[in-house]
Order: C-alpha cells, then structure tokens, then sequence
C-alpha cells in the first residue's frame, strides 16, 4: 500500500491485484522448482502468465517487498535476482540476450525502481536505489543511487546530481578547461 497510493485496502491488494498474484505464483512454482518438480513449476508459471500477463521464470530468485504495479507484459527471466523493496512497473523485460550462458539475465540490487517498457538485458547488475527510466534500454552495469535513461541506456544523475554537473566539478579540479561550443565558419 505503500507503493501505490490508488490502494484502499490490504484485501483490495490481495485479490484484485496483478502483480501481487503473479508473486504469490511465483512463490509457489519456485516451491516445485527447488522439490525437482520442474513441470508443475513451469505449469504454475505459465497459467499465472495466462491469467495476469505477467511472466515470472520459477527460477527467478525475488526479494521481499517487491512491488509489481499494473505488471501487464513485464518478463522476469529464469537466473534474474530482485532485491528488496524493488518497484518494477508495466512492460519492463529483466531478461538475457541470447549471448550468455550460465547467469543470463541481470541482477537487481535492493531499492531499485524500474519504469513501465524499460528493458534490463543480460548478466548486469543495477546498483541499489538506482531508478531506470520508462522506456530505458539497459546493457551496461548502473552504478548504485544513478538514473538511467535512453536506448542504450546511460546515466544522467548519481545520487541526484547530474553527471554532466559532476564532470565539470571535476574537471575544474583538475585544472582542465571545458572544451569549446562554438564553430568557426568557413
């Protein structure tokens, strides 16, 4: 209730919303996965798909008090790993690029927000309390407190600074002068 200000109550959660079914699923299936049932746990898998749109690998390893808000078309890949008290909205992908092997999907540390159709791509890690912005296309590791935007994605702020602030703070103490914006005509 936390997370989404639109809730009324803890029993509206519990049977109206997507996302908290779709991790209640996966909790289940996970159960199966780890007692070498894997059919049953793919079953729960895939029927939970079904039902919410949401697509939850049984062998994804999911935190506590991870929010899934309006979950429709998110995909959590099977070697994922989401810290605690991640907000992962709408359409985002935590999935492989079909180069890896072994650990294929990213790895999201605690505090992390991901926005709606954001696309985090093979075995990188996010920072925790890093925030990936609606649309974002993350390949490269973020570094923790940072927001990314873009495709690809890049880092415009860490720990609420803009980087482009930080590099010239730097650059003036290191005596280098900023290089110039202006053209000459020929």
């Amino acid at each position: 209730m936390e997370h989404d200000p639109a809730a009324r109550s803890a029993l509206e959660i519990v049977l109206l919303y997507p996302g908290f079914k779709a991790l209640r699923a996966h909790k289940r299936a996970q159960w199966f996965l780890k007692h070498n049932m894997p059919f049953t746990a793919r079953l729960i898998s895939q029927r939970c798909a079904h039902k919410t749109g949401i697509e939850i690998h049984p062998g994804a390893t999911i935190g506590k008090r991870v929010c899934i808000d309006h979950g429709s078309g998110i995909v959590i890949g099977e070697t994922t790993e989401i810290g605690d008290d991640c907000m992962i909205y709408q359409g985002v992908t935590l999935g492989g690029t079909g180069k890896d092997t072994g650990k294929r999907h990213p790895t999201i540390e605690h505090g992390v927000m991901i926005g709606a159709g954001a696309k985090v791509l093979g075995p990188i890690t996010v920072g925790h309390n890093a925030k990936v912005a609606a649309g974002a296309v993350v390949i490269k590791d973020v570094e923790p407190n940072a927001t990314v935007i873009g495709v690809p994605g890049s880092i415009v702020r860490i720990d609420g600074d803009r980087v482009d602030d930080l590099n010239r703070q730097n650059r003036k103490r290191q005596g280098i002068r900023p290089a110039s914006t202006t053209q000459t005509a020929r």
